[in-house]
C-alpha cells in the first residue's frame, strides 16, 4: 500500500518528535521549519497533503507567518489539502485559515488520534479529486467486482472504492435494507491488498446482545456457563483481513465502547480474558438507521462514529436508479436462466412493471421477483403477473417540470419496452424522428441495448 506524502511545517522539535512518532506508519513524512523550507518542499515533492503550524518563526506567537505560508502554498499547489495547527483560544485564526483554502484545523495541544483521523480524511478526498480529474478523459466502468450501475450516483461510488480499496481506512456503508451493503463491503475486500486474507461477516441485529461480545472479541474456557473451550471471535479471525459490521447501529453501548477500544488501539481481549491480543484487521461497517439521528437521540456514541466514518458512502435505493434497474434486472434474469436451465426474456408487461415498481426491498427484492418470473413463466417471454409485484399509482408532489420529464421518459422506455430497443419503431410509436429520439436518449442516460 502507497502511503499519502505528508509535509510537516513545525519549528518545535517535541512536536516533530510527537507527529513523526504518532504518523509515520500511515504517511510518507517531509518536515520544514518555517514559510520559505515549506514551499521548496512543496515544488519539490508534491506532497498530498500539509499539516501547517500557523505560529511559525519569525513571529511564533502570532499566526500572521502562518497564514502568509498557507496562502503561499494554496497559490503554488491548489489541491494539496492543509491541516492548521493552532494554539488554544485561535479559533479566530483556525477561521482565517479555513477561508484561505485549509481543508480541517486542529486544536493544541495535540490529540494523535484525531489528528490521523483528520488527515486520512484529508488524503481520501485529494484522491477522489484526483480520480475525478481522470475520469473526466473518460467513460468509469460499469462493473465493480459484481455491483453494476451506469447513473452518476452508482458511478461515484464506483470510483471512490477504487481509491480507498487501495488504503486501510474504516469505511461506514449508509442505505436502505437490500441496496448491497455488503457487496459493496465485499468489492471493498477484493480491491485491498488484503483480499488473499478472509472477509469475516457479522450481523449485529441478528445477534443477541448477550452473544454478540463473545461472536465479536471470543472468549476463554470458563468465562460464562457453556463456554467449554476457548474460542475465537470475529475480529481475531478476520487478522490480516476485512471485518464487515452489519447493521452496526444496533450495538449497545458497552459494545461500542469495546468497538471503539479496538479502531482506537487495535487490540482486544477476549471475554473472560486478560491478554491483550493485537489484531490487524480493517473494519468495514454497515447500517440502514441514520446515525446522526441516533446521535442525537443518545443511541449512539458520537466518537465510534466519527471512528467508522473515515469514509462514508450512502447506496441510492433502486428506485432512484434510473436505467440501472433493468440493467441488473438482465443480469438476474441471466444468471437464474442459467442456474434452472431455461431461455427467458422479458415480456413489455413485465419490463413496464419493473421500471413502475417502487422496489421497497430493493436490489434483493428485484433479484427474487426475477427468480420467480423465471419459475413461473408459462412462454419463453416473463410477464408482469410472473414477478409477483403490483404496480399502484400514488400522488404526484413533484413540480411542473419535473412531472413532465418523468412523463417524458416513462414514455421513452415504455415505448423501448415495447419496440425491445428498436429506434426506428420506438420513433414511429412515439411520433417523433430518429434524430429526436436519440436526442432524448441521451438526455435520460436510456441504453436501447438494455430492452433487447
Amino acid at each position: 500500500m502507497i502511503k499519502p506524502t505528508l509535509l510537516i511545517v513545525e519549528d518545535e522539535e517535541l512536536i516533530c518528535t510527537q507527529l513523526k512518532d504518532g504518523l509515520r506508519d500511515d504517511f510518507t513524512l517531509l518536515f520544514a521549519e518555517h514559510g520559505r523550507e515549506a514551499l521548496s518542499a512543496l515544488k519539490r515533492e508534491q506532497p498530498a497533503l500539509v499539516c501547517l503550524d500557523l505560529g511559525l518563526p519569525p513571529d511564533p506567537e502570532s499566526a500572521e507567518p502562518g497564514l502568509e505560508a498557507l496562502d503561499q502554498i494554496m497559490k503554488a499547489a491548489p489541491q494539496t489539502k492543509v491541516v492548521v495547527l493552532t494554539g488554544t483560544g485561535g479559533r479566530v485564526s483556525a477561521i482565517r485559515a479555513v477561508q484561505l483554502g485549509a481543508f480541517d484545523y486542529h486544536h493544541k495541544p495535540i490529540r494523535l488520534h484525531d489528528l490521523k483521523v483528520a488527515l486520512q480524511r484529508a488524503a481520501y478526498f485529494q484522491a477522489i479529486e484526483a480520480d475525478v480529474e481522470k475520469q473526466r478523459a473518460g467513460e468509469a466502468a460499469t462493473r465493480c467486482e459484481g455491483m453494476l450501475g451506469r447513473t452518476s450516483a452508482i458511478q461515484e461510488i464506483f470510483a471512490v472504492v477504487s481509491r480507498i480499496a487501495r488504503t486501510d481506512v474504516t469505511v461506514l456503508i449508509q442505505g436502505e435494507s437490500g441496496t448491497g451493503k455488503e457487496l459493496l463491503a465485499r468489492a471493498i475486500h477484493s480491491n485491498s491488498s488484503r483480499d488473499r486474507r478472509p472477509f469475516v461477516a457479522i450481523n449485529c441485529g441478528a445477534i443477541p446482545d448477550t452473544l454478540l461480545e463473545s461472536e465479536l472479541f471470543g472468549h476463554e474456557k470458563g468465562a460464562y456457563t457453556g463456554a467449554h473451550v476457548q474460542r475465537k471471535g470475529r475480529l481475531e479471525l478476520a487478522e490480516g483481513g476485512t471485518l464487515f459490521l452489519d447493521e452496526v447501529g444496533e450495538m449497545s453501548a458497552l459494545l461500542q465502547v469495546k468497538l471503539l477500544r479496538f479502531l482506537q488501539e487495535r487490540a482486544i481481549e477476549r471475554v473472560g480474558g486478560r491478554e491483550v491480543l493485537r489484531v490487524d484487521a480493517r473494519v468495514v461497517a454497515a447500517t440502514n438507521k441514520d446515525l446522526k439521528a441516533e446521535l442525537q437521540a443518545g443511541r449512539f456514541r458520537e466518537d465510534l462514529y466519527y471512528r467508522l466514518s473515515v469514509v462514508n458512502l450512502t447506496l441510492p435505493p433502486l428506485r432512484d436508479r434510473g436505467e440501472d434497474i433493468v440493467l441488473i434486472a438482465n443480469a438476474f434474469l441471466q444468471r437464474s436462466d442459467k442456474q434452472h436451465r431455461r431461455k427467458l426474456r422479458f415480456g413489455s408487461s413485465a419490463l413496464e412493471a419493473i421500471i413502475h415498481y417502487a422496489w421497497p426491498g430493493n436490489i434483493r427484492e428485484l433479484e427474487n421477483a426475477v427468480e420467480r418470473g423465471v419459475l413461473m413463466a408459462r412462454t419463453k417471454f416473463i410477464e408482469a403477473r410472473d414477478l409477483g409485484v403490483e404496480v399502484k399509482d400514488g400522488p404526484d408532489l413533484a413540480s411542473l417540470r419535473e412531472a413532465r420529464n418523468r412523463a417524458e421518459r416513462n414514455a421513452l422506455v415504455d415505448a423501448l419496452a415495447k419496440t425491445r430497443g428498436n429506434i426506428t419503431q420506438g420513433a414511429r410509436l412515439l411520433a417523433v424522428s430518429r434524430p429526436t429520439l436519440h436526442g432524448l436518449i441521451a438526455k435520460y442516460q436510456v441504453n436501447a441495448r438494455d430492452f433487447r
